[in-house]
């Protein structure tokens, strides 16, 4: 069961992938200063996973609008990762958690995927300025999509 609202975020510093290198993003760089949404995504380059990515940078803007960063997280390279972002120009930071600790302190680690051993599940979450859970969701079905409109309302009920 994903990490439960309420909670103190797990904080995080990994790795993204840009044409300038790699580099690293902090979580709680964005404390006191704006909401986070963390989406965590099975694999890179599958169609349900290009499919959510491609809605999320469509409709950047309007969390931008709500006071949020938004962050894909999966386990995969960040060599990928940046691939992925090239070919349907994301415009939002794509974050490996090739090491698995941060979908294990977040709790949305499959034991087993489709014969694959350490996959993030798709996941959602929002850190407030605080650092603290303040909306949870996780599928153990890979082909459900998070509710943006929940996220959505829920970030503006933090104002």
């Amino acid at each position: 069961m994903a990490i439960s609202v309420g909670s103190t975020a797990p904080d995080f510093t990994l790795k993204s992938k840009t044409s300038d290198g790699l580099v690293d993003v902090t979580l709680s760089d964005n404390y006191d200063i704006r909401n986070s949404v963390l989406l965590f995504f099975p694999f890179a380059f599958t169609g349900v996973c290009m499919a959510e990515a491609c809605s999320v940078r469509d409709d950047l803007p309007a969390f931008s609008e709500l006071n949020a960063a938004v962050y894909g997280i999966s386990v995969d390279s960040p060599f990928a990762q940046e691939a992925m972002a090239n070919e349907k120009d994301l415009n939002f930071p794509l974050l490996s958690d090739f090491n698995k600790d941060i979908s294990k302190a977040y709790d949305v680690l499959y034991d087993d995927f489709i014969g694959f051993q350490g996959v993030a599940k798709r996941s959602a979450f929002i850190i407030n300025m605080s650092g603290d859970i303040a909306y949870s969701w996780s599928s153990d079905d890979p082909k459900q999509l998070p509710e943006f409109q929940a996220i959505k309302d829920s970030l503006s009920r933090l104002g």
